[in-house]
């Protein structure tokens, strides 16, 4: 399936402070504040799918340790990976990569993995289940222990999260929070896990995820 989603038009939902969107993503900061609160020393951060890189870079741009922080977006669409320049530009950010690939093959991620925090937002609501399964269970090849991943998906019927928490477990991450609001018209969830195990080698070319939106 070739995917038909207009992203550059779907962050148009941001401007809307009450949108599910503005909502998910005011909880996914508030989660990265958390774990670089939990460090000390240098940080990696790398985010998949990354869009425009709001939600890290906004972050780090209220930080005054932002320096001790280096990131890769990884990310294909050109629009956003101009806006997110714009972003480092005028907010003066540095040791942020944005590399233009293709975040569903593990290739993507040579250098940039393992990584302290690891983003899989917006990537598990646009991919079909058997996917999913997949790239969480190749997460292990891309994490250190104590490497903590955040990742979003909607509750809509059917709702996958429940499976999507098993695999998480079954890779030997420990659930840290699961962020799942309880409002009749609100369906946006977001898990916090922590890898717990031994890490899996790191290989090149292994195929995680295809967009089918």
């Amino acid at each position: 399936m070739t995917p038909s989603t207009d992203w550059n038009a779907w962050h148009d939902a941001y401007r809307d402070p009450a949108s599910e969107l503005s909502r998910r993503l005011a909880f996914v900061q508030g989660q990265i504040r958390d774990v670089l609160n939990s460090l000390d020393g240098p940080v990696t951060i790398t985010s998949a799918c990354a869009g425009d890189g709001r939600d890290v870079l906004e972050v780090l741009a209220e930080r005054e340790d932002a320096d001790r922080v280096r990131v890769v977006l990884i990310e294909t669409d050109e629009q956003n990976i101009r806006r997110a320049e714009h972003r480092l530009w005028d907010d003066e950010i540095a040791n942020v990569e944005i590399r233009q690939a293709d975040a569903g093959t593990t290739s993507s991620y040579a250098g940039a993995v393992p990584a302290d925090l690891l983003l899989m937002c917006g990537v598990m609501g646009n991919i079909v289940d058997d996917d999913v399964r997949t790239l969480v269970g190749q997460l292990p090849s891309m994490c250190r222990p104590g490497t903590v991943v955040l990742w979003t998906r909607t509750r809509e019927a059917p709702d996958l999260t429940p499976r999507i928490r098993e695999w998480f477990a079954e890779s030997d991450f420990q659930e840290e929070s699961f962020f799942a609001p309880l409002d009749d018209d609100t369906l946006i969830s977001v898990g916090r896990h922590r890898f717990a195990g031994t890490p899996a080698p790191f290989e090149p070319g292994r195929h995680l995820f295809t967009f089918v939106r």
